[in-house]
Parts: structure tokens; sequence; C-alpha cells
């Protein structure tokens, strides 16, 4: 198994638990804002360089 995978698979995991422990809503906000903050929190430097990987491995 990849590890991108094994990361999806954890955060589908985490959403599983946080919507069973908390309501559908809670789960849903920390599920997209903690990658969007985490994104937010890098400089611009690290943005280019992420948005040129991701381009770079979805033109393989």
């Amino acid at each position: 198994m990849s590890r991108r995978a094994k990361i999806a698979v954890g955060g589908v995991a985490v959403g599983l638990v946080l919507w069973i422990m908390t309501s559908f809503w809670i789960a849903l906000i920390v599920m997209v804002g903690v990658p969007a903050v985490a994104y937010l929190a890098l400089d611009s430097s690290q943005r280019k360089r992420l948005r040129r990987i991701s381009r770079r491995e979805l033109g393989r």
C-alpha cells in the first residue's frame, strides 16, 4: 500500500470516529478545516512548490 493510500485510509478512519462521537457537521468542519488551515499556514514558496509537485504527479 502506498503512503498516500495509508494517509487516505487514516483520514477516513478519523472521520468515521469523529462522526460517531460528534455530529456530522462538527466532523465535516474538522475534516475540511484541518487541511485548509495547514495549507494556509505554508508560506508562498511552499505553496508554489506543493502546487508544482501536484501538477507534475497528475501528468504521469
